[in-house]
Parts: C-alpha cells; structure tokens; sequence
C-alpha cells in the first residue's frame, strides 16, 4: 500500500536564508530538520514525499531541500496561498497570512489520494512516531475516518528557553476526545507548570500532547473542504487573523462521530528551534543521536 509524507512548510518565510529557523543546518553534516523527518518517515515505509509551500518559494525551496530528496524518493508539490479560496469568497483587505494548516493540507486535494502522514517543517519527532503511524495506515487500509496521533509526553516537548504552547489531549480508551490549547508551558523543577502572568500553576507532566503529526486518509479532504466553506462563511468581516486549524476539524469529525483518533503513546523526545537559543541545544542532541549510532553520516545513502 501506498503512504505519503506531507510536510506543511508554508510558513518558513518569504525569504530563505539566516533566520530561516526551518532551514537552520543542525546536524553534522549540515542537515536541517526536514532531512531527519523524511529519513525516519522513508525508513518506517512512507513511498513518497509531499511538500506544501508558497508558490513563491517554490525554485528557492527546490534548490535548498527539493532536487536533494527527488533523488532519493518521489516528491510533489501542494501550494498554500491565501487566496486559494472556495467559490464565492475572497480574501479581506488587509489579511497577511494564508489560513492555516487545514487550509495547507487541503491544498493536497487531488495530490494525495493514498493513506498519509501529516508534519510541521520544524519539528524533529523522533523514529517512533513515524512507524507507529505507518503501520496504522497499513492495518486500517481502506477504512474511512480512521485515523491516529502519535501522542508526546509533555515533559519531552518543553523548551529550556521559554513558554510553549502544546495541544493537551484527552484521552479515553485509547482513543482522542479532546484536544485543549494550553499556552504558557515551562519546566518547572523536574516537572511542568502553565505560566502566567509570573504565576506558575503544576500541570501534569506525563500528560499527552499532540505535536501536529496525524495518519490520515484520503476522505478526510472532503470533510476539510465543506468545512472550510463554513468556517469562512462564519468569519467575521473584520478577523483578518483568524486560522483553520486542523485539530478544530478533527475534534468536529470526532463529536459528530465521523471519525476516530487512536492515540499512540511514543517517549521520543521531540526538538525544535522555538527560541534561537535552542539550536543550540539541537544541534548538541543531533550530534549525540550520532554517536550513539541512531543515525549515520551521510544520513542518505
């Protein structure tokens, strides 16, 4: 069975270069975060890549990371723009940004028709994350609204640098219930905390987050696309910044039970550049992974 890798990368920037956190080199040999999560995701089964940038960014991001992967495996394009829009809307005067990640996933409408696994461009989740979710795919193959989250222990995904924001998941049988944004997410002691306003409250740090990173299948773009038309269709006239965001279509398809996320606990420990001062820290656990042998030098072979 088939199975695709799509990598929302829209938001990178508009232009590439230092600064760039995605594009940041962290490994030894000068890899950047993607090149790790397309490894794991070809060594767990994935067949193919799909990269979802601006149509702008398109002959820079082919030559920083495109034509390097079409080498190794086939890849494709989705292209998220802010003006990709449904029949009958526009976009306001005034707004900056695309629509968020449901609006970039939808973007593979038509490019994707097999199983697939959803990223962010600047997130490393670890080896684990990836093989539970491909073998998922391969064991519902066929089923519809069937889909799972490979869930991170909270106390693995805080940054040594400052607050984060995570989605704190209810869990129940196994299966998601909820997902609640939770800002303000600090270490605190050998546990974690909700800071605010310099008040820190304990929150449990075994709980299980979501990191953005769901196996899905095809028929989800259709539940994306009508559900696009109502969330615009809701908007009000002068929200220039409101986002479609895909766990706001998951939690509706899981209370209207037309569909289901198995959660599936990993202990990796993810990574990523939130503050400068992590690459840092980054680059110094990329660099152990490889000396403990997790990964080789060249990282393709």
């Amino acid at each position: 069975m088939k199975t695709s890798l799509v990598i929302m990368a829209a938001g990178i920037g508009s232009r590439f270069g230092k600064g760039i956190k995605q594009l940041e080199p962290v490994g030894p040999g000068g890899e950047i975060i993607m090149d790790y999560s397309i490894h794991d995701a070809l060594e767990a089964g994935f067949d193919r890549v799909v990269f979802i940038i601006r149509r702008d960014l398109e002959a820079d991001f082919r030559e920083i990371i495109g034509n390097r992967i079409e080498k190794i495996c086939p890849v494709a394009y989705a292209f998220q723009e802010k003006d990709a829009l449904p029949a009958g809307f526009t976009c306001p005067e005034g707004r900056q940004k695309p629509w968020g990640t449901g609006q970039a996933v939808l973007a593979c409408k038509g490019i994707v028709n097999e199983p697939f696994l959803v990223i962010n461009a600047d997130d490393y989740y670890g080896k684990e994350g990836f093989r539970l979710a491909h073998d998922f795919l391969v064991e519902n193959a066929g089923s519809k609204g069937k889909f799972c989250m490979p869930g991170f222990i909270l106390k693995n995904t805080l940054s040594e640098n400052g607050a984060v924001t995570r989605g704190v998941c209810r869990v129940e049988n196994g299966y998601l219930s909820g997902v609640t944004e939770t800002g303000g997410l600090v270490h605190d002691g050998a546990g974690a905390a909700v800071e605010k306003d310099g008040v820190k409250t304990p929150i449990d740090p075994s709980s299980i987050v979501s990191m953005n990173m769901w196996a899905l299948t095809p028929d989800f773009f259709d539940e994306l696309a009508s559900g696009f038309v109502e969330f615009l269709s809701a908007l009000a006239p002068e929200d220039l910044k409101a986002e479609y965001l895909l766990p706001m279509v998951i939690d509706g398809m899981i209370r209207s039970g037309k569909g289901t996320v198995a959660v599936l606990p990993t202990n990796d420990r993810w990574f990523g550049v939130t503050y400068q001062e992590d690459k840092y820290a980054v680059i110094d656990s990329f660099r152990a992974l490889h000396e403990a042998g997790v990964y080789t030098e060249p990282l393709y072979k």
